[in-house]
């Protein structure tokens, strides 16, 4: 069984507590290349961890001994595991690969699980518990039954269901609001850096929650750069490989790649597509304010069923989202008008989704 952290165990983190992001505080964060540098701990005040403690036998039972029939998923930081647990509770456990905190202490990752924990919001995944035991890393998340955007974009059968248009307004929505909540909310402010469809899990009821927030901490830019599928896969923003830096506004790039896969159907890289079309941002890019080329460009798994209007508007914010660097814009502050409190979807009369409250 497992032991709650009630009692008066405290970790020295090596972050400081989240609180209220300052109004002149806007570009920085500690997951930017200068922070990465400066790994090496600092001491703060004492904090408890927000979550339970497992014990790797704990883990060991509920996931089968890390059994294959109970493997979810699978990424450079590690796998992801099924736990059923004996109270009925399911939650899914991350094994974090040994050979991916070459430069992290226990210290260190009890640190980061600290902050970790104290991310708090409906549209991301929560950590519930962590273990750390016998040169073993391991976190406990939320279980949401559906997989992530991934699968239900790209692995559905002929038999399934497509996401429809008000599915994909709403979960373009909810990981708006997430990474608004980790660019403009935390403080200090965490780039998530691997923002892709693969990391966006689907409750019962569709609503999206961003995983591996705070993650990207454990290793520095440039051994996460090397690591780093969204790169090869279509998502990585193109000033990350000239300068090996992950900022907020690459975040904001790739979260434009998963809206271009909401609205096209189609994954961020395809080989078996002709080379002009292989890259997602490449082919979409110039059509996007065309409105006969915009029509052609949609999911033909909607069958036409969203209104123009709201189909331009989506396209808009795309745009916004994968221009240049320096034109880019970040989701804060005024930009974020144009995704959170102006984004609203309402029934007009169509029974499909569309946008309330437009403002340039």
């Amino acid at each position: 069984m497992y032991k709650p952290t009630t009692d008066s165990t405290t970790f020295q983190p090596s972050f400081t507590g989240l609180r209220p992001s300052p109004t002149d505080r806007q570009n920085q964060s500690y997951e930017d290349d200068a922070f990465s540098q400066r790994m090496p701990l600092r001491k703060v005040k004492s904090l408890p961890i927000n979550a339970t403690i497992y014990s790797v036998a704990d883990l060991q039972v509920a996931t089968g001994s890390f059994s294959v029939d109970n493997l979810i998923g699978e990424g450079s930081l590690g796998r992801v595991y099924r736990a059923q647990f004996t109270d009925g509770k399911v939650l899914a456990v991350k094994k974090i690969n040994s050979s991916s905190l070459p430069h992290q202490s226990t210290e260190g990752f009890i640190g980061l699980v600290s902050t970790i924990s104290k991310l708090h919001h409906p549209n991301i995944s929560e950590l519930a518990g962590y273990c750390f035991e016998h040169g073993q890393h391991l976190l406990v998340y939320e279980f949401h039954k559906n997989g992530s955007l991934k699968d239900l974009l790209h692995l559905t059968d002929e038999d399934s269901n497509p996401l429809n248009w008000n599915d994909r307004v709403k979960i373009a929505l909810g990981s708006a609001r997430a990474l608004e909540y980790l660019h403009e909310i935390c403080s200090p402010s965490v780039v998530h850096k691997r923002f892709n469809s693969a990391n966006i899990l689907m409750d019962a009821e569709l609503n999206p929650h961003l995983s591996d927030c705070g993650l990207s901490g454990l290793i520095p830019d440039a051994v996460f750069q090397d690591s780093d599928s969204n790169q090869s896969s279509g998502y990585s923003a193109p000033e990350v490989a000239m300068s090996g830096q992950y900022t907020m506004k690459s975040d904001v790039f790739s979260f434009g790649v998963v809206m271009l896969e909401l609205l096209t159907g189609r994954k961020p890289f395809d080989s078996s597509r002709p080379r002009s079309e292989q890259y997602l941002v490449r082919w979409a890019t110039p059509q996007l304010h065309d409105i006969d080329a915009l029509d052609r460009m949609v999911d033909p798994r909607l069958e036409g069923l969203y209104p123009a209007k709201s189909l331009s508007r989506f396209a808009d914010v795309v745009a916004l989202c994968i221009q240049p660097w320096k034109n880019r814009f970040g989701i804060c502050g005024f930009q974020l008008l144009l995704l959170i409190p102006s984004f609203k979807e309402v029934d007009d009369g169509s029974g499909e989704a569309s946008f309330d409250g437009w403002s340039w």
